[in-house]
Protein backbone atom coordinates (compact mmCIF):
# COMPACT_ATOMS: atom_id res chain seq x y z
CA UNK A 1 0.00 0.00 0.00
CA UNK A 2 1.37 3.16 -0.98
CA UNK A 3 -0.16 6.12 0.86
CA UNK A 4 2.13 9.26 -0.45
CA UNK A 5 4.41 11.15 1.23
CA UNK A 6 1.34 13.47 2.69
CA UNK A 7 -2.13 13.35 3.27
CA UNK A 8 -5.66 15.21 4.77
CA UNK A 9 -6.57 14.44 8.67
CA UNK A 10 -10.01 15.93 9.48
CA UNK A 11 -12.72 16.19 11.41
CA UNK A 12 -14.80 18.13 9.18
CA UNK A 13 -16.78 15.25 7.30
CA UNK A 14 -18.99 14.49 10.65
CA UNK A 15 -20.58 17.80 10.60
CA UNK A 16 -21.79 17.24 6.30
CA UNK A 17 -24.73 15.17 5.69
CA UNK A 18 -23.38 11.73 3.80
CA UNK A 19 -24.40 12.61 0.14
CA UNK A 20 -22.10 15.53 0.79
CA UNK A 21 -19.21 13.50 2.22
CA UNK A 22 -19.26 11.68 -0.67
CA UNK A 23 -19.04 14.85 -3.12
CA UNK A 24 -16.15 15.97 -0.48
CA UNK A 25 -14.07 12.76 -0.85
CA UNK A 26 -14.44 12.55 -4.72
CA UNK A 27 -13.12 16.56 -4.75
CA UNK A 28 -10.64 15.01 -2.47
CA UNK A 29 -9.48 12.49 -4.63
CA UNK A 30 -9.88 14.65 -7.53
CA UNK A 31 -7.35 17.44 -5.70
CA UNK A 32 -5.04 14.74 -6.00
CA UNK A 33 -4.46 13.59 -2.52
CA UNK A 34 -3.93 10.27 -2.03
CA UNK A 35 -5.02 9.25 1.82
CA UNK A 36 -7.77 10.90 3.93
CA UNK A 37 -7.40 9.98 7.21
CA UNK A 38 -10.66 10.40 9.82
CA UNK A 39 -11.24 9.91 13.23
CA UNK A 40 -13.67 8.52 15.73
CA UNK A 41 -15.28 9.81 18.78
CA UNK A 42 -18.33 10.88 19.62
CA UNK A 43 -19.90 10.92 15.60
CA UNK A 44 -20.35 8.14 13.06
CA UNK A 45 -18.88 4.46 13.32
CA UNK A 46 -15.31 5.39 11.36
CA UNK A 47 -15.22 1.57 9.83
CA UNK A 48 -19.10 2.17 8.43
CA UNK A 49 -18.19 5.79 7.58
CA UNK A 50 -14.74 4.27 6.03
CA UNK A 51 -17.13 2.14 3.50
CA UNK A 52 -19.00 4.81 2.61
CA UNK A 53 -16.00 6.72 0.72
CA UNK A 54 -14.38 3.79 -0.19
CA UNK A 55 -17.41 3.37 -2.11
CA UNK A 56 -17.41 7.23 -3.21
CA UNK A 57 -13.93 6.91 -4.59
CA UNK A 58 -12.08 4.70 -6.61
CA UNK A 59 -8.60 5.58 -5.94
CA UNK A 60 -8.15 7.38 -2.14
CA UNK A 61 -6.80 5.33 0.59
CA UNK A 62 -9.06 5.87 3.63
CA UNK A 63 -7.90 5.60 6.62
CA UNK A 64 -9.09 5.54 10.59
CA UNK A 65 -7.23 7.72 12.98
CA UNK A 66 -7.97 6.11 14.70
CA UNK A 67 -11.10 3.75 15.41
CA UNK A 68 -10.99 3.36 19.03
CA UNK A 69 -10.33 -0.35 20.71
CA UNK A 70 -12.86 0.18 23.12
CA UNK A 71 -15.71 0.64 20.56
CA UNK A 72 -15.85 -2.71 19.10
CA UNK A 73 -14.74 -6.22 20.16
CA UNK A 74 -11.73 -6.90 18.26
CA UNK A 75 -12.66 -10.25 16.58
CA UNK A 76 -15.54 -7.84 14.87
CA UNK A 77 -12.59 -5.12 14.14
CA UNK A 78 -10.19 -8.18 12.23
CA UNK A 79 -13.57 -9.03 10.68
CA UNK A 80 -14.35 -5.55 9.31
CA UNK A 81 -10.83 -4.38 8.48
CA UNK A 82 -10.90 -7.68 6.00
CA UNK A 83 -13.93 -6.77 4.76
CA UNK A 84 -12.78 -3.46 3.66
CA UNK A 85 -10.20 -4.80 2.45
CA UNK A 86 -11.31 -7.37 0.04
CA UNK A 87 -13.88 -5.26 -1.24
CA UNK A 88 -11.43 -2.21 -1.52
CA UNK A 89 -7.95 -3.46 -2.43
CA UNK A 90 -5.17 -1.64 -1.14
CA UNK A 91 -6.90 1.30 0.22
CA UNK A 92 -7.73 0.42 3.69
CA UNK A 93 -5.45 1.58 7.02
CA UNK A 94 -6.74 0.59 9.84
CA UNK A 95 -5.38 2.32 12.74
CA UNK A 96 -6.49 1.64 16.22
CA UNK A 97 -6.25 3.46 19.17
CA UNK A 98 -6.67 3.39 23.51
CA UNK A 99 -8.01 6.94 23.18
CA UNK A 100 -8.46 8.48 26.24
CA UNK A 101 -9.63 7.89 29.93
CA UNK A 102 -12.31 11.15 29.35
CA UNK A 103 -14.13 9.10 26.69
CA UNK A 104 -13.48 5.13 27.67
CA UNK A 105 -14.09 5.85 30.97
CA UNK A 106 -16.68 9.00 31.15
CA UNK A 107 -19.05 8.32 27.68
CA UNK A 108 -18.34 3.93 27.13
CA UNK A 109 -18.67 3.57 31.39
CA UNK A 110 -15.83 0.92 30.55
CA UNK A 111 -12.56 0.30 32.78
CA UNK A 112 -9.43 2.54 31.51
CA UNK A 113 -6.87 1.32 34.09
CA UNK A 114 -4.83 -0.65 31.55
CA UNK A 115 -4.77 0.63 28.32
CA UNK A 116 -1.29 -0.51 27.01
CA UNK A 117 -2.04 -4.47 28.42
CA UNK A 118 -5.96 -4.15 26.64
CA UNK A 119 -4.19 -2.82 23.17
CA UNK A 120 -1.81 -6.32 23.51
CA UNK A 121 -4.49 -8.08 24.15
CA UNK A 122 -6.67 -6.73 21.67
CA UNK A 123 -3.92 -7.06 19.09
CA UNK A 124 -3.71 -10.77 20.09
CA UNK A 125 -6.98 -11.26 19.70
CA UNK A 126 -7.05 -9.96 16.25
CA UNK A 127 -4.58 -12.14 14.60
CA UNK A 128 -6.33 -15.32 15.98
CA UNK A 129 -9.78 -14.47 14.96
CA UNK A 130 -11.82 -16.93 12.87
CA UNK A 131 -13.02 -14.72 9.24
CA UNK A 132 -14.34 -17.72 7.00
CA UNK A 133 -15.50 -15.11 4.28
CA UNK A 134 -13.42 -14.45 1.40
CA UNK A 135 -9.80 -13.01 2.45
CA UNK A 136 -8.59 -9.89 0.81
CA UNK A 137 -5.60 -10.82 -1.71
CA UNK A 138 -3.10 -9.29 0.57
CA UNK A 139 -2.59 -8.56 3.84
CA UNK A 140 -4.12 -5.48 5.36
CA UNK A 141 -2.07 -2.97 7.32
CA UNK A 142 -2.57 -1.71 10.66
CA UNK A 143 -1.09 1.34 12.64
CA UNK A 144 -1.20 2.26 16.33
CA UNK A 145 -1.98 5.25 17.93
CA UNK A 146 1.38 5.73 19.91
CA UNK A 147 3.28 8.73 21.42
CA UNK A 148 5.08 7.05 24.37
CA UNK A 149 7.55 4.56 23.89
CA UNK A 150 6.45 1.23 24.59
CA UNK A 151 3.67 1.92 22.22
CA UNK A 152 5.68 2.95 19.74
CA UNK A 153 7.57 -0.21 20.40
CA UNK A 154 4.47 -2.40 20.57
CA UNK A 155 3.39 -0.74 16.98
CA UNK A 156 6.23 -2.19 15.44
CA UNK A 157 6.59 -5.22 17.29
CA UNK A 158 2.64 -6.25 16.66
CA UNK A 159 1.51 -4.05 13.99
CA UNK A 160 2.43 -2.16 11.06
CA UNK A 161 3.34 0.98 12.28
CA UNK A 162 2.71 4.34 14.23
CA UNK A 163 0.01 7.24 13.77
CA UNK A 164 1.20 9.56 16.70
CA UNK A 165 -1.07 12.91 16.86
CA UNK A 166 -0.31 16.34 18.65
CA UNK A 167 3.51 15.61 18.00
CA UNK A 168 6.21 17.91 17.06
CA UNK A 169 9.06 16.67 14.80
CA UNK A 170 11.16 15.98 17.81
CA UNK A 171 8.64 12.99 18.74
CA UNK A 172 9.00 11.98 14.93
CA UNK A 173 12.44 11.50 15.35
CA UNK A 174 12.29 9.58 18.67
CA UNK A 175 9.66 7.27 17.46
CA UNK A 176 11.59 6.67 14.47
CA UNK A 177 14.70 5.43 16.83
CA UNK A 178 12.12 3.02 18.37
CA UNK A 179 10.84 2.09 15.56
CA UNK A 180 13.35 1.12 13.41
CA UNK A 181 13.41 0.82 9.90
CA UNK A 182 10.24 -0.68 8.14
CA UNK A 183 7.38 -0.01 10.23
CA UNK A 184 5.29 3.29 8.39
CA UNK A 185 5.46 6.66 10.78
CA UNK A 186 3.06 8.69 9.96
CA UNK A 187 2.35 11.39 12.66
CA UNK A 188 -0.86 14.35 12.10
CA UNK A 189 0.30 17.71 12.07
CA UNK A 190 -1.84 21.14 12.73
CA UNK A 191 -1.66 23.79 10.22
CA UNK A 192 -2.94 27.18 10.06
CA UNK A 193 -2.57 28.66 6.64
CA UNK A 194 -2.52 32.70 7.52
CA UNK A 195 0.38 35.16 6.85
CA UNK A 196 -1.03 37.08 10.21
CA UNK A 197 0.89 35.32 13.05
CA UNK A 198 -1.53 36.81 15.74
CA UNK A 199 -4.36 35.52 14.25
CA UNK A 200 -2.86 32.23 13.20
CA UNK A 201 -1.79 31.44 16.48
CA UNK A 202 -5.95 32.39 18.22
CA UNK A 203 -6.92 29.76 15.63
CA UNK A 204 -4.04 27.25 17.00
CA UNK A 205 -5.02 27.99 20.39
CA UNK A 206 -8.50 27.97 20.23
CA UNK A 207 -8.20 23.75 18.46
CA UNK A 208 -5.19 23.17 21.24
CA UNK A 209 -7.67 23.62 24.27
CA UNK A 210 -8.77 20.38 24.15
CA UNK A 211 -5.88 18.23 23.61
CA UNK A 212 -4.23 20.07 26.77
CA UNK A 213 -6.94 18.54 28.66
CA UNK A 214 -6.01 15.30 28.38
CA UNK A 215 -3.08 13.46 30.12
CA UNK A 216 -1.45 11.47 27.47
CA UNK A 217 -0.81 14.52 25.39
CA UNK A 218 0.38 16.59 28.33
CA UNK A 219 2.85 13.67 29.46
CA UNK A 220 4.38 13.58 26.03
CA UNK A 221 4.61 17.36 25.64
CA UNK A 222 6.97 17.38 28.42
CA UNK A 223 8.47 14.05 27.22
CA UNK A 224 9.19 16.08 24.29
CA UNK A 225 11.08 18.84 26.08
CA UNK A 226 8.02 21.41 27.05
CA UNK A 227 7.20 22.99 29.92
CA UNK A 228 4.65 22.50 32.47
CA UNK A 229 4.62 26.85 31.78
CA UNK A 230 3.86 26.07 28.37
CA UNK A 231 1.03 23.71 28.97
CA UNK A 232 -0.51 25.98 31.58
CA UNK A 233 0.19 29.33 29.61
CA UNK A 234 -0.22 27.75 26.14
CA UNK A 235 2.87 29.29 25.15
CA UNK A 236 3.65 30.77 21.67
CA UNK A 237 6.52 28.08 22.11
CA UNK A 238 4.27 25.32 22.54
CA UNK A 239 1.90 26.32 19.61
CA UNK A 240 4.53 26.87 17.21
CA UNK A 241 6.07 23.49 18.37
CA UNK A 242 2.56 21.86 18.05
CA UNK A 243 0.45 24.03 15.20
CA UNK A 244 2.57 25.20 11.92
CA UNK A 245 1.35 28.79 11.57
CA UNK A 246 1.88 31.17 8.85
CA UNK A 247 1.91 30.92 4.88
CA UNK A 248 2.39 27.75 2.79
CA UNK A 249 5.74 27.43 3.10
CA UNK A 250 5.51 27.63 6.91
CA UNK A 251 3.55 24.25 6.35
CA UNK A 252 5.86 22.83 3.77
CA UNK A 253 8.71 23.49 5.31
CA UNK A 254 7.01 21.72 8.96
CA UNK A 255 6.18 18.99 6.89
CA UNK A 256 10.10 18.85 5.49
CA UNK A 257 11.23 18.86 9.01
CA UNK A 258 8.66 15.65 9.69
CA UNK A 259 9.91 13.69 6.72
CA UNK A 260 13.84 14.41 7.68
CA UNK A 261 12.75 13.15 11.43
CA UNK A 262 12.26 9.92 9.95
CA UNK A 263 8.48 10.05 8.91
CA UNK A 264 7.43 8.22 5.81
CA UNK A 265 4.07 9.86 5.60
CA UNK A 266 2.59 13.71 6.95
CA UNK A 267 -1.29 13.95 7.92
CA UNK A 268 -2.06 17.43 7.51
CA UNK A 269 -5.06 18.61 9.40
CA UNK A 270 -6.04 21.73 8.17
CA UNK A 271 -7.39 24.28 11.13
CA UNK A 272 -9.35 27.50 10.52
CA UNK A 273 -12.06 29.69 12.48
CA UNK A 274 -15.07 28.42 12.84
CA UNK A 275 -13.92 24.84 11.07
CA UNK A 276 -15.67 27.05 8.30
CA UNK A 277 -15.47 24.22 5.31
CA UNK A 278 -15.26 26.21 2.29
CA UNK A 279 -12.11 28.09 3.59
CA UNK A 280 -10.99 24.46 4.42
CA UNK A 281 -11.75 23.07 1.17
CA UNK A 282 -10.01 25.98 -0.43
CA UNK A 283 -6.72 25.14 1.36
CA UNK A 284 -6.94 21.71 0.80
CA UNK A 285 -6.44 22.84 -2.61
CA UNK A 286 -3.65 25.18 -2.07
CA UNK A 287 -1.54 22.64 -0.12
CA UNK A 288 -2.05 19.89 -2.91
CA UNK A 289 -0.45 22.55 -5.74
CA UNK A 290 2.43 23.32 -3.11
CA UNK A 291 3.02 19.66 -2.98
CA UNK A 292 2.95 18.76 -6.43
CA UNK A 293 0.16 15.89 -6.06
Amino acid sequence: MDIGRVGLWTFLLDEQPTSRVRDLVQEIEDMGWSTLWRPESTGRDVLVAASVMLEATSRLIVASGIAQIYARHPVTTAAAQKTLSEAHEDRFLLGLGVAHAASVEGIRKLNYRTPYSDMVAYLKAMAEAPYTAVEPATKPPTVLAALGPRMLKLSADAADGAHPYFTPPEHTAMARDILGQGPLLAPEQMVVIDSNLDRARSVARANMARYLRLPNYTNNLLRCGFTQTDIDDVTDRLVDGIVACGDLDVTVDRVQQHLDAGADHVCIQVLVADNDLDVTIDQWHRLAVAFNL
